[in-house]
């Protein structure tokens, strides 16, 4: 099933198309510059910026991408994930300190909190320079990309809700943070926020609770692609027990198959209206 994406610029609430429109921006956040700038025109935003920055430790060197396209009446910021054989390090490792989290509440992983952090002034500038006519913000994100969205929309809310945004939407996006943190984020976003997870997708199980957590306003994709509004209990049994009887990060093994954006993107066609 082939797609035309559309973008409806005026749009404020959840709706399957929404998410199905900003998954798309996930998916072309892994794309070169020109080719995100072509796309972005087709969709009908006039305004780019490209933001990337480097960090170090605790990782190898790593890049940090996303970008923000604005029209008159939408700004959007999509980062860009990675591989789950790329962060399992970072998502396994118990003894990597805790970032401290916005306006002092709560705390993050490390790796996200530095990789937001290498990225956010730019990102922070961007929005205030091209926010000139009340549009609405939306941040998304695929996998690594989604654990910078979500914290990129806390961080807003909690240090400048001037700037708050009007929607977050994940896709794949392992835990971020502590219940503390994830409880300010429910409270300021209320359902403004989506996090979608697919079937058996291993990336949002890690890394491990109780340390970390994740925000409400679950969408969960069935096996046989069905959305939910949650997780059914037995299903979500299930999936769980799968995910842990088997190599989670193996090539050939059904978590893994799950994360691509590509599968988010599939799924969600199979929704809409």
């Amino acid at each position: 099933m082939t797609v035309t994406a559309t973008f409806d610029h005026g749009i404020r609430s959840y709706s399957v198309p929404h998410a199905y429109a900003l998954a798309l921006a996930s998916d072309l956040a892994y794309q070169d510059d020109a080719t995100i700038d072509d796309r972005v025109h087709e969709w009908g935003f006039d305004r780019i910026r490209h933001h990337m920055t480097r960090f170090t430790p605790p990782f190898p060197l790593q890049d940090t991408e996303a970008y923000t396209a604005a029209s008159d009446q939408m700004i959007i910021t999509a980062f860009r994930g990675t591989e789950p054989s790329q962060i399992r390090d970072w998502l396994t490792d118990a003894t990597t300190p805790p970032w401290a989290g916005p306006a002092g509440i709560g705390y993050v992983h490390y790796g996200f909190g530095e990789a937001l952090e290498s990225i956010w002034p730019d990102v922070k500038d961007t929005l205030a320079r091209f926010r000139d006519n009340d549009q609405t913000v939306w941040f998304t994100g695929h996998s690594l990309g989604g654990a910078l969205a979500m914290l990129a929309g806390a961080r807003l809310q909690l240090e400048d809700p001037r700037l708050r945004a009007d929607g977050v939407y994940t896709y794949g996006q392992p835990r971020a943070c502590d219940r503390m943190l994830a409880d300010a984020f429910d409270q300021g976003f209320g359902q403004r926020a989506f996090r979608f997870v697919n079937n058996n997708d291993i990336v949002p199980q890690l890394p491990p609770e109780p340390a970390y957590s994740h925000v409400k306003a679950l969408r969960y994709f069935d096996s046989d692609g069905e959305l939910h509004d949650s997780m059914p209990l037995l299903t979500g049994l299930a999936d769980r027990a799968k995910g842990l009887t088997a190599d989670a990060l193996a090539p050939a093994s059904d978590a893994l198959r799950d994360h691509p954006i590509k599968r988010y993107l599939a799924a969600l066609e199979k929704n809409l209206p």
